[in-house]
């Protein structure tokens, strides 16, 4: 089978397009047909291996020290079942999938075996394979960091990044919670938060949330550049500040500030779960989330796709047509 192997850290030319051996699913496993999977901002990061400073170790031994451990990146894909081990209760062949194996990797093959606990779910029938690829991160993250601030109706959330692969799916969730939404994204973006839900959408290069005075409920920075002082000055005193990605000089500040504060402020990894992924399942057929494709590309181009990504100015996701 064809797959994109990533062999050293470094730009998106480390990755190289080869014949490799199809995998057999063991007894608890399923063997997924790959049509489609998403570049994510993660799988950006380890190809480049772009860490701070202060994981550095942390990171060489977690991932691999001269290249990644898991030298097949693409951390969510959607395909259709070819064959499923004996033990196998949940799926069937012929059925059509999304799945979110994370760090694990893989999507960027034409085939991937997945154990059926893992987050694996009957994709939305009203979704193409591109479309479904999209939904894993985003949503399941999204979704992840949602629950843990147990957003209320009628509350009000701040999403700083909105227009991303999280963002995106954050501004939709939200708003179907009922909570009344201000994103915050570029000139270019403003429109497509809107459109998503937003009540409000700040764009960026022209105002500092941080300075208009306003208060939120809920603030999500879904990409880890949102001013972590100017954050806590316009949340509530009892507000929830949720960070999807945390430096180590944030995560600390986070904890000094919880431990001398009301605020609740969460941080961390948000675990792969199939649970959310049927929810999320159920929001897109009954028209209430949708995911966003920014671009698609080939399979074969996949180092043109990685260098635009690497741009960092993606609205929802980067997709790759596998098959």
């Amino acid at each position: 089978m064809k797959a994109v192997i990533c062999t050293k850290y470094g730009p998106p030319e480390v990755l190289e397009l080869k014949e490799v051996e199809k995998p057999a699913p063991e007894d608890n496993e399923v063997l997924i047909k790959i049509y489609a999977a998403s570049i994510t901002s993660g799988d950006s990061r380890v190809r480049g291996f772009r860490v701070p400073l202060s994981y550095w170790l942390f990171a060489r031994i977690a991932l691999g020290f001269r290249g990644p451990r898991k030298n097949i990146l693409g951390g969510d894909l959607a395909g259709e079942i070819e064959s499923v081990g004996k033990d196998v209760k949940r799926f069937k062949k012929g059925d059509q999938v999304m799945a979110y194996p994370g760090h694990h990797g893989g999507g960027y093959a034409e085939y991937i075996c997945l154990a059926e606990d893992m987050a694996v779910a009957i994709k939305p029938e009203n979704l193409t394979f591109e479309e479904a690829a999209a939904v894993p991160f985003g949503g399941n993250t999204a979704l992840h960091f949602l629950k843990q601030a147990n957003l209320q109706k009628g509350q009000k959330i701040l999403i700083y990044g909105a227009s991303g692969s999280v963002g995106t799916f954050a501004v939709q969730l939200a708003n179907y919670f009922g909570a009344e939404v201000t994103g915050v994204c570029s000139t270019s973006n403003i429109d497509l938060v809107k459109s998503l839900g937003a009540h409000k959408a700040i764009d960026y290069t022209k105002e500092d949330f941080t300075l208009k005075g306003e208060k939120y409920d809920v603030i999500l920075d879904a990409v880890g550049m949102a001013s972590f002082s100017g954050c806590m000055r316009s949340l509530k005193k009892e507000g929830t500040y949720l960070q999807v990605v945390a430096a180590p000089a944030t995560s600390i500040r986070m904890l000094l500030t919880g431990m001398t504060s009301k605020k609740t402020l969460i941080g961390g990894t948000a675990i792969p779960q199939t649970e959310n992924l049927i929810f999320l399942k159920e929001l897109v057929e009954n028209g209430d989330i949708k995911p966003v494709i920014d671009r698609t590309y080939p399979l074969e181009q996949i180092v043109e796709a990685h260098h635009y990504v690497d741009e960092g100015h993606k609205k929802g996701n980067v997709i790759i047509n596998v098959q």
